[in-house]
């Protein structure tokens, strides 16, 4: 998942929109290693009594005893940028989503998909039609029914032209989404020709173009999620805006809201499974500033944070301090709208011109590794179980003493001695350290060039980015699902997250036939491996950063927190405080 914009697309015939899955991409899926699920910590509590409950695990039930007070606080670097599902791009909504909005089936804590607002589910002989029936207790918070209707309502509003969502193209493996979509098609607009239908009020029909083995997963992502029509249209273009004009049918509602500041939530009286759910408040704090986050930590008003590099040294030896390294790449977008970016060896001195290793290591210090590639290391698996990264660690690790030789070469190709370049950046105090080193270090190895560092808060700056209205872009990916291609498409060449109008025609029929042909799955690893060194080591469309490592501080007593590694990114619905 990137932070990406609002922005509407409309698919051109021909074209083939990102993220169309390939149907046996789970024959190959292998579950992320364990780390990436845990018990992350709680804010040190005063309690006089405990109480013995009943929890479910591997090895059957087993007694565990929760405080009195089950309150968790929680940080977060910025403002959510959206509530409403349909409108989601970014991973803090899509973690917010998943604890306040329930789909068909959900992400358990093994991050495997387990009935949600659907008890169950028929699946037809031939793999493409799938019957849902809705729970008889799903309940939105103000006591309306959560029907099918609610489902075949938001998605038909998520694939609709006029109100086309940011992640449209997830529908389509329903029959006639990409259709509908299709400016140039017969059916373009047509939402009514989607392949949902409702059966009866608890039943919803889905029929797909084609078997999808990981359909389940799917939809578990907020884009799925129900609305309901009646409360949506009541709120017109207020919806989702405030924790008011929304209603919930999740393990929690949102309680208040108050903008840069943070938010609440309750436990969900309503909720069909409101029994599992232990925690009644989570509250949570914006927090930009590293150091007032350790603060807010020690002196007991946080739960869990992440810390900057600056503070690991002081914590590193404690029992509450965790590292991990995650499945995110953080990489630098070159627009090549920019004349002078449109030259391949001026964008191979920009990638090769820096110590990745140093910013990584250093300036990080939190688990973090420099990368040289798209597709995260530890992250995904061949049938053999062979790291995506085995045949190529990375690209373009040359060095300075070659990044000075494309440097040169392409001011010649262009007949000038200097360029200037604005740096998009993150507003945050630890990017904002590494941006500044990326400028002094390109600054100093590539004479002639000045880079302005341009600081935004997260919202301007999806909106500059996703308009194309920047030079170079700190920017990163976290997955949707456990594959390659989740990262492979984003630059497709008419792909609606390639922001940096690059465009490779053998790069595109090497992940259009990785994702429309998966029949052959070697060969299908070795086409998006292909891709992936002609994107970065011939075309430097990117310049890789680095894959991000967690540093976090966590309180002992906090448990059955759920880090989930792509998605909805982390379950509230089993957390609870451990009694003393």
């Amino acid at each position: 998942m990137f932070y990406s914009s609002n922005a509407k697309k409309t698919y051109k015939k021909g074209a083939i929109p990102m993220k169309i899955k390939c149907t046996i991409i789970l024959a190959f899926m292998l579950l992320l290693s364990s780390f990436l699920t845990g018990c992350y910590g709680g804010e040190s509590k005063q309690t006089t009594t405990t109480t013995t409950t009943t929890s479910e695990g591997d090895s059957g039930k087993e007694e565990v005893e929760t405080a009195s007070e089950q309150v968790l606080n929680l940080v977060e670097g910025g403002e959510l940028p959206t509530l409403d599902t349909l409108g989601l791009f970014d991973a803090l909504s899509s973690r917010t989503m998943n604890n306040i909005f329930e789909g068909l089936y959900r992400l358990d804590e093994s991050h495997a998909p387990v009935p949600g607002m659907a008890e169950s589910y028929e699946l037809s002989e031939d793999g493409k039609v799938y019957t849902f029936k809705i729970r008889s207790d799903a309940k939105w918070s103000n006591g309306t029914a959560v029907t099918a209707k609610d489902f075949e309502f938001a998605w038909k509003k998520a694939i609709n032209p006029d109100t086309l969502s940011t992640y449209s193209y997830l529908f389509n493996d329903i029959k006639n989404a990409a259709a509908i979509q299709d400016s140039e098609n017969s059916l373009f607009g047509k939402v009514d020709e989607l392949g949902v239908k409702v059966i009866d009020e608890q039943t919803l029909q889905i029929e797909l173009d084609h078997p999808v083995p990981y359909f389940l997963s799917l939809v578990t992502y907020p884009v799925f999620f129900p609305q309901n029509k009646e409360f949506v249209e009541s709120q017109g273009d207020q919806y989702a805006l405030e924790a008011a004009t929304l209603i919930y049918n999740g393990p929690f509602v949102l309680d208040s809201w108050e903008h840069e500041v943070g938010w609440t939530y309750k436990k969900n009286p309503s909720y069909w499974d409101a029994a599992t759910v232990k925690l009644d408040t989570i509250n949570v704090k914006v927090v930009k500033e590293a150091a007032t986050r350790v603060n807010l930590y020690d002196t007991g008003k946080l739960d869990l944070t992440e810390i900057a590099s600056e503070f690991i040294g002081q914590y590193a030896n404690t029992p509450e301090f965790h590292t991990l390294l995650k499945p995110e790449v953080f990489f630098i977008r070159m627009n090549q709208q920019n004349k002078y970016l449109a030259n391949v060896n001026i964008r191979k001195a920009i990638d090769m011109g820096w110590d990745k290793k140093a910013a990584a290591e250093s300036l990080l210090n939190n688990g973090s590794v420099p990368a040289y590639y798209l597709v995260p290391k530890e992250f995904a698996f061949d049938e053999s179980g062979n790291d995506f990264r085995a045949k190529y660690a990375g690209f373009n690790n040359e060095g300075i003493e070659k990044a000075k030789e494309y440097w040169e070469k392409g001011l010649e190709e262009l007949g000038i001695d200097s360029v200037e370049l604005e740096f998009l950046s993150y507003d945050s105090e630890e990017r904002k350290r590494v941006s500044e080193y990326f400028k002094n270090q390109l600054e100093t190895n590539l004479p002639g060039l000045t880079i302005k560092i341009n600081q935004q808060p997260n919202k301007q700056k999806l909106a500059l980015e996703s308009s194309l209205q920047y030079d170079l872009t700190y920017s990163g990916w976290g997955p949707d699902f456990q594959d390659p291609i989740t990262f492979m498409d984003l630059y497709l060449s008419d792909g609606p997250y390639n922001w940096s109008n690059y465009g490779n025609e053998k790069f595109d029929a090497l992940i259009t036939e990785a994702k429309t042909n998966p029949t052959d799955v070697q060969k299908r690893w070795e086409n998006m491996q292909e891709a992936e060194r002609i994107l970065i080591e011939e075309d430097a469309a990117i310049s890789p950063m680095y894959q991000s490592g967690l540093a976090q501080l966590k309180k002992p007593y906090v448990k059955g927190y759920v880090a989930h590694p792509f998605g909805v990114f982390a379950s509230y619905k089993w957390t609870y405080i451990e009694g003393k």
